[in-house]
């Protein structure tokens, strides 16, 4: 029978989507079989499994660290917000159906059903599952039907180590907080904590540690540094963009524009590993920089309401003055489809039934349509004749006179459209930036030598690196007993 133990946080981004894939590569190195696995994940950055589902990236990066094959089962709801109070749920890898907040809280207790399927599945032949949970179990006006924290774990019988995060504050209120507010059948299932991104002497935090036991009786399984590698692995929540204030500098800058429901926004990582690439994610309020040499429109959960904005932040005046200055454009699924002439959307899939303006830079317009495009690929970059391995998830149709000029062939079939003068692309293919061969010859078209490392195997790198890190810092004894 396979072991489980739940990491829970605090709050929300404590690190527990790194610490679980750390743990995982952990696990994998030490020869056991381990599965990631999470309950209930709200993240527009999503991946296509091996099984030919949805689920998060961060689901999919765990799997990786587990040298396992990724699945639907590992991530089985999946919330993809499309307006500030409703999101698509997807169940198992497939589309359930759309909610509000209040209509949600409502359906959760439906869908323990499919988590508790999803979790034995995962189960079957491994010997450690690491189970991630979601926001706070503190949250106790969610507590009625949850899915994702105490809710799971009470009814799996999991034990749970709760993470805090020492680098935003106010830690030892936070851990005592939670412990105080839980009910006493809720505080029983968490077995000790760990206390993550800490800076500096760790020594300095032992009267910290001794004065969380007083007033819990839970003790510390480590105490875990900022780690360095983490910056190399991909991110989770688009909250991180919020609080990046730019980079390196480099021969090339690459500009980003942060739109309100961006997605898959590690589509970019790759360009920004890149020595001689400058990567600005360009917040609301701020105007694309005018030095940039290439602009990328990323992908959107809801390409209307973006667009909208995109327009409302005057990104589309400063576009049109890139152009004008020979600057260079690349949209990808969202970004791609409001480069065109037109978004329609009859069946108002993304909202209200309506049509906009696209920005008018291919000539090609794009209908939303029911079906949901859902699958990896392997590729080819007609442009630059480069191998490409990624994977697509949209809805709608894009046709138009430029897409005689496809910038991919996906599978074999002509994907996106190029502009006459083959300053402006665009691709419903995500993940073409972390093929070497391709970055290489699009930074070599700007006159940049780049792309000479293998991505994927830094990617590799920095997960080992994190599991380095946890096998030196947790407790042994608690490793032991973990790890079996």
């Amino acid at each position: 029978m396979s072991k489980t133990v739940m990491l829970q946080g605090t709050g929300s981004d404590v690190g527990k989507t790194i610490l679980v894939a750390g743990l995982c590569r952990l696990a994998a190195n030490r020869g056991l079989k381990v599965r990631p696995f999470k309950p209930q994940n709200m993240s527009n950055n999503a991946a296509v499994s091996d099984d030919g589902g949805e689920i998060g990236r961060a689901q999919w990066l765990q799997a990786m660290a587990a040298r396992v094959p990724s699945s639907v089962h590992m991530n089985p709801v999946l919330l993809k917000p499309q307006s500030e109070t409703g999101s698509q749920i997807i169940v198992q890898g497939r589309v359930f159906g759309q909610a509000k907040g209040r209509d949600y809280q409502r359906l959760k207790p439906q869908l323990l059903d499919a988590v508790m399927e999803s979790y034995e599945n995962v189960r079957l032949g491994a010997d450690l599952v690491i189970v991630e949970g979601a926001g706070s179990p503190a949250e106790i006006n969610l507590r009625a039907g949850d899915i994702a924290n105490m809710g799971f774990a009470r009814r799996a019988n999991v034990p749970v180590v709760l993470v805090g995060d020492i680098d935003r504050g106010g830690v030892i209120a936070s851990l005592v907080g939670t412990h105080t507010i839980l009910p006493e059948e809720d505080r029983q299932q968490i077995a000790g904590y760990i206390i993550n991104k800490f800076r500096g002497d760790i020594s300095l935090f032992s009267e910290g540690i001794e004065a969380i036991g007083r007033f819990t009786g839970w003790p510390c399984f480590g105490v875990i540094p900022w780690l360095k590698a983490a910056g190399r692995l991909p991110a989770e929540d688009s909250v991180v963009l919020e609080r990046l204030t730019g980079g390196k500098t480099g021969a090339l800058k690459v500009a980003v524009p942060v739109l309100s429901r961006i997605a898959n926004f590690d589509d970019f990582d790759p360009l920004a590993s890149e020595q001689q690439v400058e990567l600005v994610f360009v917040k609301p309020g701020e105007p694309l920089p005018a030095d940039a040499g290439l602009v990328i429109l990323p992908g959107s959960k809801a390409t209307i309401g973006d667009l909208e904005d995109f327009r409302a932040q005057g990104w589309e005046n400063d576009l049109a003055a890139h152009v004008r200055r020979g600057g260079r454009v690349i949209g990808i699924c969202g970004g791609y489809q409001m480069l065109g002439r037109i978004v329609s959307d009859p069946l108002g899939l993304e909202g209200e039934s309506r049509s906009v303006p696209g920005l008018g830079l291919l000539d090609i317009e794009t209908e939303m349509a029911p079906e949901k495009t859902v699958r990896n690929s392997s590729a080819r970059s007609i442009e630059y004749d480069a191998p490409l391995s990624g994977y697509e998830i949209h809805l709608g149709v894009t046709r138009g006179p430029d897409c005689s000029r496809p910038a991919v062939a996906i599978d074999g079939r002509p994907d996106g459209a190029v502009s006459s003068d083959g300053r402006i692309s665009g691709t419903y293919l995500h993940g073409l930036f972390s093929s070497d061969v391709y970055r290489a010859r699009l930074l070599a078209s700007f006159g940049i030598d780049g792309g000479g490392h293998d991505y994927r195997e830094g990617v590799e790198m920095a997960l080992d690196a994190v599991a380095s890190e946890l096998e030196q810092r947790l407790s042994p004894e608690w490793l032991k007993t973990f790890l079996g």
